[in-house]
């Protein structure tokens, strides 16, 4: 495997006060994958994605980005990474040209009216390009940021909640818009608090909390590993106690004694081929149900039972 575009050891950020709001992260990205970045509000992501950026100095640790550390060569790496901020950080009487324009400046590039017209027409910005940025919607806005980071080029890109404050069309269409932005070649780490964007469009996915990596994992791994199925089976009749034929199963009789909850098939099992096995077995030990809802974890799910295992309290 080649090395990693972007590797963070031992980083932590403590602010005055003692708030601890990065706790010996380590982290690895990989080049041209697209990374979800995954935690609560205040687990610490926009802090981390600051100290890559150049925007918070960490208290300790070592941040390295095309092979050269951040602490010393931060200039020529910093050149070479996109910020796309959750803020709308511009100034709202300048055109969308200029706004463009000025951004690919700031890194010392000659002007590119090629490529700042590619760029425009790739976000759909191109018959807004001489509009106030005050002038535009929302959506348009963010389209604007996004436009502003690849102004330069950027081999890395940073999306902070990307789709934050955006309908759902909009954010579709910019699910779209990063894809490309990875066919091209740029390696992109996003946060969101949209679970179904990790789960449509990332590679690898994070989960951060108070500070802290719980975990990270390929999308399709995690879902394998921390899965699970439930499965609900309405019984014809209630049963006050459930059969010892049904004990190797992992069942708990609903209220009333009127369904069979099942869940099971986390880690290396198979849920669903578990429940195909119990269904079999109710038959032989003649337990009649008339129907069966069956549920498999999504990403969210999991994201959400590990965030609140983390937290003590009941998943």
């Amino acid at each position: 495997m080649s090395d990693p575009i972007l590797s963070i050891r031992g980083l932590k950020k403590i602010y005055a006060g003692g708030l601890k709001a990065l706790d010996d992260v380590d982290l690895d990205i990989r080049k041209g994958e697209i990374f979800a970045l995954l935690g609560p509000n205040g687990a610490g992501k926009t802090t981390l994605i600051g100290a890559v950026c150049g925007l918070v100095r960490p208290t300790s640790g070592t941040i390295t980005a095309f092979g050269s550390d951040l602490s010393i060569e931060w200039r020529r790496a910093r050149a070479r990474i996109g910020l796309v901020p959750q803020e709308l950080s511009t100034d709202m009487f300048e055109t969308v040209w200029r706004a463009v324009s000025y951004s690919r400046g700031l890194f010392g590039l000659a002007p590119d009216k090629l490529k700042i017209e590619e760029i425009l027409r790739s976000l759909s910005l191109w018959e807004k390009k001489d509009s106030q940025i005050r002038e535009l919607s929302g959506g348009m806005k963010r389209r604007v940021l996004i436009a502003k980071a690849l102004a330069h080029e950027p081999d890395l890109l940073f999306l902070d909640e990307p789709t934050a404050g955006v309908d759902v069309e909009l954010r579709k269409g910019m699910w779209e818009q990063i894809g490309a932005l990875r066919e091209k070649g740029t390696t992109i780490i996003l946060t969101t608090h949209y679970i179904e964007e990790a789960e449509l469009m990332a590679d690898r996915v994070g989960i951060i909390r108070k500070g802290q990596i719980l975990m990270v994992d390929d999308k399709a791994s995690i879902m394998q590993h921390m899965g699970s199925t439930e499965a609900v089976l309405t019984l014809a009749k209630p049963m006050d106690s459930i059969p010892d034929e049904l004990a190797s199963f992992s069942l708990t009789l609903g209220e009333g004694g009127l369904s069979l909850i099942y869940r099971g098939g986390g880690g290396e099992g198979d849920g669903n081929a578990e429940v195909a096995a119990l269904t079999k077995a109710l038959i032989g030990a003649g337990v009649d149900y008339t129907g069966i809802d069956i549920h498999d974890s999504s990403l969210e799910d999991i994201f959400v039972g590990l965030v609140s295992e983390e937290n003590g309290e009941a998943a």
